[in-house]
């Protein structure tokens, strides 16, 4: 009788644990497509990116709430830099973006981080800081209107254009 109720409750506990156990499954369908278009939390697909010259990408990704260049932003702001070099007639403005968190107030003076950090690399390859204007739109300019984590880091981002 004993080792009937040892075996019942054993059984009741393995049960339990396979029960628990499928409701902590993740689908990791949409993990995957979104892990296909970002490293970390940062955007590295290219369906958003124009360029500002033939080969050079016009746009670099921030981590949420950072302002510190990736590995891949610094080479394309080197390519950027490269370009000026060769087109010194050209001024730039360095369009500083955030995704919809957050406060007016903050995202603004986030793209603003953005767009200077930009501006500082740029200008350690030698363009001058009178050749480069900065502006910060925060939120206000999203280019992906979702709200979801591939949406964000789309969003959080600097823009290089030509100035008029």
């Amino acid at each position: 009788m004993r080792l009937n109720k040892i075996f019942k409750n054993t059984l009741l506990v393995f049960i339990a644990c396979l029960v628990l156990s499928a409701c902590a499954t993740k689908k990791e369908v949409a993990i995957d497509k979104i892990e296909g278009q970002m490293q970390g939390d940062v955007y590295t697909g290219t369906d958003t990116v124009e360029y500002l010259a033939d080969g050079v990408p016009d746009r670099v990704f921030f981590a949420t709430n950072e302002s510190i260049l990736t590995t891949a932003s610094r080479e394309t702001l080197r390519a950027q830099a490269a370009w000026l070099r060769k087109n010194p007639g050209i001024n730039v403005v360095l369009e500083g973006h955030a995704d919809e968190r957050g406060t007016r107030e903050y995202n603004l003076a986030l793209g603003e981080r953005r767009a200077n950090a930009a501006k500082d690399y740029l200008m350690t390859y030698g363009i001058s800081s009178d050749r480069i204007t900065v502006l910060s739109y925060g939120k206000e300019r999203p280019v992906d209107s979702g709200s979801n984590p591939l949406a964000w880091s789309k969003n959080r981002r600097s823009v290089t254009v030509k100035a008029n």
